[in-house]
């Protein structure tokens, strides 16, 4: 029989996390001096060891282990477990990384403030144009919301027009609108310029007419737009120190989007100015 130290060394776990598993009744002792009170554990107990530590692991409370290793769950179940564990901690580390990216996002906005002029925003009209277009809901404005659903709704875009023999004739827009549900949801268009008669008929995507402008103050965003957020604040400070009104959210205007380096995108934020 090992001791209560040989066994928390071969179990490569601590001696007080054994007396906790024994209070608990997860993994009693095979025998205890009834003079002395040491604990003397069976090599074979190890197996039940292994089991509870693996679930605990897995983040199940150690409630859970108790009625789990009791039902004698086999090493396939638990590598199951295991495999299911290990996809929510990715999913969990994604979401991290992602608030993270939208913390220093933030913070990089905070530190541009008051380095970039409003100099940068140009007076232009814009033109009409007939776009091929993808429409989709955004729970709200929060990155997590808006960019899973831009980026997938762009790809399919552009799979559907090469699939129906179409070529765009300018660069691509995104623009927005409240969703009719309410409730603070987006409606995201994902539109690319076309000739439009040379659309055929049978596509599945729609055919729309994106209106012109008089007038549009325009900026451009340089990187990605992960970092978007301090432009766009300071064509809405400059929409305000100029006693200027929109028409609806600003358009986002694809200049040039390198698949292999964000960091080299080009943006013309566009936003529509009332009369």
């Amino acid at each position: 029989m090992l001791t209560i130290g040989e066994f928390a060394k071969y179990g490569q776990v601590s001696i007080r996390m054994l007396r906790h598993y024994d209070a608990l009744g997860l993994l009693h002792p095979q025998r205890t001096d009834p003079a002395s009170g040491y604990r003397y554990y069976g090599a074979g107990q190890l197996a039940r060891l292994n089991r509870i530590v693996a679930l605990k692991e897995l983040g199940f409370t150690l409630e859970q282990v108790g009625i789990i290793v009791d039902e004698q769950v086999s090493a396939d179940e638990l590598r199951g477990m295991l495999r299911l564990r290990r996809a929510e901690l990715e999913t969990e580390r994604a979401a991290a990384q992602a608030r993270l990216g939208q913390v220093e996002a933030r913070l990089r906005t905070i530190e541009s403030e008051g380095r970039m002029s409003a100099n940068d925003v140009v007076i232009k009209s814009l033109p009409g144009q007939w776009v091929a277009e993808l429409s989709a809901t955004a729970g709200s404005w929060e990155p997590k919301h808006i960019g899973p659903v831009v980026g997938p709704l762009f790809e399919r875009l552009c799979r559907l027009t090469d699939a129906a023999g179409v070529r765009p004739v300018g660069p691509g827009v995104a623009y927005y609108e409240d969703a009719p549900e309410g409730g603070g949801a987006i409606t995201v268009h994902a539109a690319l310029p076309v000739d439009r008669d040379a659309v055929p008929e049978g596509h599945e995507f729609a055919l729309v007419l994106l209106p012109g402008a008089d007038e549009a103050a325009t900026i451009v965003h340089r990187g990605p737009m992960d970092d978007v957020l301090a432009t766009e604040q300071l064509l809405v400070r400059w929409l305000e120190d100029n006693d200027r009104g929109q028409v609806g959210y600003p358009r986002e205007v694809s200049l040039s989007c390198p698949p292999d380096d964000r960091s080299q995108w080009v943006t013309e934020l566009q936003a529509v100015l009332s009369r």
